[in-house]
Parts: C-alpha cells; sequence; structure tokens
C-alpha cells in the first residue's frame, strides 16, 4: 500500500486487526510449510510433479473447447470473403421550374421543359470468391449498375472489377477480378438446409470491411426456409425473392452479397435482405429478421449469366388482375376468397391465346398455390421470355388448366 497525500499532508496507510490477523496466519502457515521435511510426506513430491500437469492439461482441454465449428468455418471462409466498393452514376429528369401546365408557354416553347441531373453515387457492399480465377458473386443491388467496382481482399489488396452479368429480379450479380489462385467457397446444396441449424452470415456492415480488410462475422440459425416476397428496387421494378432462407444472424447494410454459411463452412445462400426498424442516415440495422437468397436459385442464375451474360425477363401475359376480398367475391358471384381474379385480357396476349377468360380465378401456377396477388407475383415475374407457366384456373366451379407461353410484349 502506498502513500496517500491530502492537501499535502503525508497519511499513514491503515491496518485493520482483521488484516493484522491475516498476516499473522499466514506467516504461520508458511513458516510451517518451510520447516516441514517433504521425506515426511510421501505425497508432496508427487503433488508437486503432477499439479502442474493437471492445470496444463485443464487449460488445453479449455482452449481446446473454444475451437468449435463455427471457429473452423471462420477461419476457412474469412480469406474468400471481399469488401466491395462501387461508384454508380444516376440521371434525375425533372422539370425547369420557369415553364409551367399553361397552353400560352406550350405553344411558344413547345411544351413543358425538363432537364437531366447527373450525379455520382458511392456505396459499399459485401461479396465472395467462388472460383480461384476470380470470379465473385454479390447482389444485383450492391454492383449491378455500377461504373465503377473495387474490390478489397482480406490481405488489403484491391482488384477493379467487371461485370460478367446480372439479373436484376433475381438480385445477383456475377463479377469478374484478374487474379489466379485465390481462396474460394464451396456452394452447398440449399435444398438440404435444416431449420434450427447454424447460420453464420460475412460481410461488410456499414463497410467495417475498410477499417483492417475483414469480414465481419454473425452467427445465428435458420429461422425459416422457402419464404417468398417481392420488393421494388429504386425504380420501382419487382426483384423476386424466392424460397429465401431466413437467419437471425445479425444482418446490416453492407451485408448484402455476403455468403451465408452452414457450420461446415459451405455457402448456403446470399445474404440480402433485411426487416428493420432501426434506419439511420448510414442504412438499417438488424433486428434478427434477415433473408438469403438460396444458392441452389444462384446456381441456375451464375450458370445462365456465364453463358448468354444476362436473363431474357422482356415478356407479357395480357392478364389484368385482381384480388378477391369477401366484397369482390359477393359482387361478382364467385364462393371463394383465395385465388386471382382474372378482370380483362388483352386481345392476341398470351393469356388470350391459351384460353383464359375474364371471370377466371387463378388458383395455381405450375402446381404452386396462388392464394394471393404476392404468390401470382413470385410465380410470373420469375419467369423468362419463351417459359411456359400452367394455369389452373377456377371457370364456374371446374377447375382448368391452361398453358401460357410467355412472349415478347408488342411494340409501343
Amino acid at each position: 500500500m502506498g502513500l496517500v497525500t491530502t492537501k499535502g499532508t503525508i497519511m499513514l496507510p491503515f491496518i485493520s486487526t482483521t488484516m493484522r490477523l491475516s498476516v499473522f496466519f499466514l506467516v504461520v502457515f508458511s513458516v510451517g510449510a518451510c520447516a516441514k521435511n517433504p521425506a515426511d510426506s510421501p505425497r508432496s513430491a508427487k503433488q508437486a510433479n503432477t499439479l502442474p500437469s493437471v492445470y496444463t492439461r485443464a487449460e488445453d482441454i479449455l482452449t481446446a473447447s473454444r475451437h468449435n465449428a463455427i471457429t473452423r468455418a471462420v477461419e476457412v471462409c474469412s480469406p474468400a470473403v471481399v469488401g466491395i466498393n462501387v461508384t454508380e452514376v444516376r440521371e434525375e429528369v425533372y422539370r425547369s421550374p420557369f415553364f409551367f401546365d399553361d397552353p400560352y408557354f406550350e405553344r411558344f416553347f413547345g411544351g413543358p421543359q425538363t432537364r437531366t441531373r447527373r450525379y455520382s453515387v458511392k456505396g459499399v457492399g459485401s461479396g465472395f470468391i467462388i472460383s480461384s480465377d476470380g470470379y465473385i458473386l454479390t447482389n444485383d443491388h450492391v454492383a449491378g449498375n455500377a461504373t465503377k467496382i473495387v474490390v478489397t481482399m482480406v490481405d488489403g489488396t484491391k482488384h477493379d472489377a467487371t461485370v460478367v452479368g446480372t439479373d436484376k429480379v433475381a438480385d445477383v450479380t456475377l463479377l469478374k477480378i484478374d487474379a489466379r489462385n485465390l481462396p474460394y467457397l464451396k456452394l452447398a446444396n440449399s435444398d438440404s438446409v435444416l431449420v434450427g441449424e447454424w447460420s453464420v452470415a460475412f460481410g461488410n456492415p456499414f463497410g467495417l470491411f475498410t477499417m483492417n480488410a475483414k469480414p465481419t462475422v454473425t452467427v445465428g440459425v435458420i429461422s425459416n426456409k422457402g419464404v417468398s416476397f417481392t420488393q421494388p428496387d429504386e425504380q420501382g421494378e419487382d426483384r423476386v425473392y424466392k424460397n429465401m432462407i431466413q437467419t437471425d444472424a445479425a444482418i446490416s447494410s453492407g451485408n448484402s452479397g455476403g455468403p451465408l454459411v452452414n457450420a461446415n463452412g459451405d455457402v448456403i445462400g446470399i445474404n440480402t435482405v433485411i426487416y428493420s426498424t432501426a434506419q439511420s442516415s448510414r442504412g438499417a440495422g438488424s433486428i434478427g429478421i434477415g433473408f438469403a437468397i438460396p444458392i441452389n436459385r444462384v446456381k441456375a442464375v451464375v450458370d445462365k449469366l456465364q453463358q448468354d451474360g444476362t436473363i431474357d425477363r422482356n415478356f407479357w401475359t395480357g392478364l389484368k388482375v385482381t384480388p378477391i376480398d369477401e366484397e369482390t367475391a359477393d359482387y361478382y358471384g364467385i364462393s371463394r376468397t383465395d385465388g386471382v381474379l382474372v378482370m380483362r385480357i388483352a386481345g392476341n396476349s398470351p393469356a388470350d391465346r391459351a384460353g383464359i377468360e375474364p371471370g377466371d380465378v387463378i388458383t395455381a401456377i405450375d402446381g404452386e398455390p396462388i392464394l394471393t396477388m404476392e404468390n401470382l407475383n413470385v410465380a410470373v415475374l420469375d419467369a423468362v421470355a419463351g417459359q411456359k407457366l400452367k394455369f389452373t384456373v377456377d371457370r364456374g366451379g371446374v377447375m382448368k388448366d391452361f398453358l401460357v407461353t410467355l412472349s415478347k410484349p408488342p411494340k409501343q
């Protein structure tokens, strides 16, 4: 105990009676232990030899217990995870403030005047290497429209990347960097994912990868699977998220494009969407509800992108439909409130040529139940031009099947 000064006066430390007794017994015990002849106690030498080894084994067991399936997966996967920085040029069209919706101005100045403003937007995301020669997977909403893409590896090196192909609807982009002998991740069979098994998410939340060139790792379980929904992009066009894998591993803004792996370190999905109530100027934070695109779906998209560089989703059905509620069912004399009601059909459209009629209730597409408009959007918008879809409809209580071939829309 040292000296404590208070206003220039030196105070001696206070020693209590309890402390004096403790010191006394410590001295007595020490003297007795030192005076005792080791030969008088045969076990003392044995204990002296065994105790250190016991402690060593305990420490080894404790250390070994820290290395588990999760830490092994992190060790294997981290070198193949990358940070992605993108620059995107956007255009904004707006009307000149000096002209109005006035026939006088339109007559002399040729109608409402518009101007176009171009500006750059920078963003961050995640990705992961899937081949030793530099193919990288990420999301379309991360890099699909980028004019410049820089990929940062875990060793801190940076590479310019090019877009091999992108699919806006599936939200998958395939990138390529000029490099060789890279570490890469093994792709699993996402159909075998089990609800409740461990899941590990890697990524670049809020750009943290830039601080030390290391991915952020979060752990959770598979909360659900087979979750399908649509979500509009910034241009209002629908992305289709089909059979998504839900996890409670923390996924935040910037995690998009990173891998979701199982305890074996195999990729089961691409981290893509979160539900969040935590919003800030830097993005959204995790509340434990995140979704990954199943890797089997990604494989099919990648095969097509590597082959053709694009996926042709420019088609139409010619259908005008509406959801069915009780009021709609009563008005049209429909005996059900599930399914989607066909209101109108464009002439000579794919639906018209297939034989679908106004008043039909669409109940299934390719055998998948259609209960809501969202079900129909997922089934139709995820198709490609030329694909044939089997529509099952309820026509006055009689179930009928119609094969609709999705063709190019007529030129405007």
